[in-house]
């Protein structure tokens, strides 16, 4: 018997059941309706983000996670919101930003994971002193930048919260200054060909510290905003606490698993299961604590056992991480940007104005800080270029600053500006700097043409 199915009717008729008007009243969605919208969502999401990404490769040099970037903003209000309106309230309506959050995290979370399991400590016991000096002056240098800035961005009303304090604006700016991208960094190491050299793990390692410390400060402004200073304690003695723990104790209690995958010959589906257990418990602590559920995700990986297990691992669950989980985490932070928000002359100036001093404020204080503690030139440029990366990890933080009125939607949207300005510069600078000549001498083998998440 022939199906009589007539797709625009049928598509019409679900529109009109789960549009913008039924879901006025969040308390009118029942499970079925979050069903309907998840499904069409992720297929626009993975579409968008293999087209943009196809284009961003081929046209601009840029790695397939800068596309799924931009794929995320043009999804949101700046574009797809901007131009179809009505289409992008149907698609992405706001009572289903919860349930595309949490896939987002779990994305991001497992993504970053897996990054941790090719953390090569050895590479960093080697280049302790170059990480720990790039670090303190990716950290050093973008407070003082926002200690300069942040008293003439007071004078601009709309830009920060009425009647907040200089030293909490400051230490915002420096904050969402300071930040690298983290996990846009570590994709991008990947994606370069960077993740088992020196330069890869040390560009990682200064720049989860960097971040860390960024969200120890975020813990401190939201603290000062009536959080109670219990968030600023929780937080930082959490994280070092719990940290501290897995790196003493985590490769002896996670060994058993290593020698069961080495014994069998692979993964079963007994020790995939713990592992992922084991991942979801340390996002939750690093969530709990008030830090973020990837850096739970990162220490884990960084003492999970390397060898057959760490590949195993890799082959299981990459690809379901990067393919599927990860380009939600992109849209959900492109739902939240509005670019349109930049829209007079003095307003594009201090837009203009904070990019510049984000740009010299973290690329060039981690190239000095890399030349001063021994690396080439070339190097060290290769490492400022990747420092000054961004990306989501911005997103996250500014967004949190929104929500609790620390800053306004004006100076959001600058800031949103200089992280995609500064995440699009990452690849070009670090390519020109020093990825085409270490592929020319041979230190560096060729850029992959078919990686995990990524067309042939």
């Amino acid at each position: 018997m022939a199906l009589d199915i007539n797709l625009p009717d049928l598509l019409g008729d679900v529109f009109a059941k789960h549009g913008p008007a039924a879901a006025a009243v969040a308390k009118t969605y029942a499970p079925s309706d979050f069903s309907v919208h998840f499904f069409l969502q992720l297929a626009i999401i993975l579409l968008a983000c293999r087209v943009v990404g196809w284009a961003g490769r081929k046209f601009l040099g840029q790695p397939q996670v800068v596309g799924e970037m931009i794929a995320g903003v043009i999804l949101g209000p700046s574009l797809l919101g901007l131009f179809f309106p009505e289409a992008q309230a149907t698609i992405f309506p706001k009572e289903m930003k919860n349930v595309l959050y949490t896939g987002a995290q779990l994305g991001v979370g497992l993504y970053m994971f897996l990054v941790g399991t090719t953390l090569h400590l050895d590479h960093f016991a080697t280049k302790a002193r170059s990480a720990i000096g790039v670090s303190m002056a990716g950290i050093a240098a973008p407070f003082f930048i926002a200690f300069l800035i942040t008293p003439l961005l007071l004078t601009v009303p709309g830009l920060f919260a009425e009647g907040i304090s200089t030293t909490n604006a400051t230490l915002f700016m420096g904050a969402c200054i300071a930040l690298t991208a983290f996990p846009m960094l570590a994709r991008i190491i990947n994606e370069r060909g960077l993740a088992h050299t020196s330069l890869g793990t040390l560009a990682l390692t200064a720049g989860a510290f960097d971040d860390a410390c960024s969200w120890c400060v975020l813990a401190l402004v939201l603290a000062a905003f009536g959080a109670g200073p219990g968030v600023a304690v929780l937080a930082i003695g959490g994280g070092v606490v719990y940290a501290a723990f897995i790196m003493l104790f985590g490769r002896r209690l996670l060994a058993p698993l290593g020698r069961i995958v080495e014994r069998e010959g692979e993964m079963g589906t007994t020790v995939l299961g713990i592992t992922i257990a084991l991942f979801c418990l340390s996002a939750f602590i690093m969530d709990a604590v008030g830090i973020h559920a990837i850096f739970g995700g990162f220490i884990l990986g960084a003492v999970m056992p390397r060898g057959l297990f760490a590949a195993e691992l890799k082959k299981k669950v990459e690809p379901l991480a990067v393919i599927l989980l990860l380009p939600m985490f992109f849209t959900y932070s492109g739902l939240n940007t509005r670019l349109d928000m930049i829209n007079s002359a003095p307003l594009l100036l201090i837009a203009l104005g904070v990019l510049t001093a984000s740009v010299l404020a973290k690329l060039g204080a981690c190239y000095l800080a890399a030349r001063m503690a021994g690396e080439d030139n070339r190097t060290a440029l290769g490492i400022g270029a990747l420092m000054n990366s961004r990306g989501l990890m911005e997103l996250i933080i500014i967004n949190i600053g929104l929500q609790k009125g620390i800053i306004g939607p004006a100076l959001f949207s600058m800031l949103v500006l200089m992280a995609v300005v500064t995440t699009m510069m990452a690849t070009p600078l670090f390519e020109l700097f020093y990825g085409r000549k270490a592929r020319a001498s041979g230190e560096l083998g060729a850029l992959p043409g078919a990686a995990v998440g990524d067309p042939a």
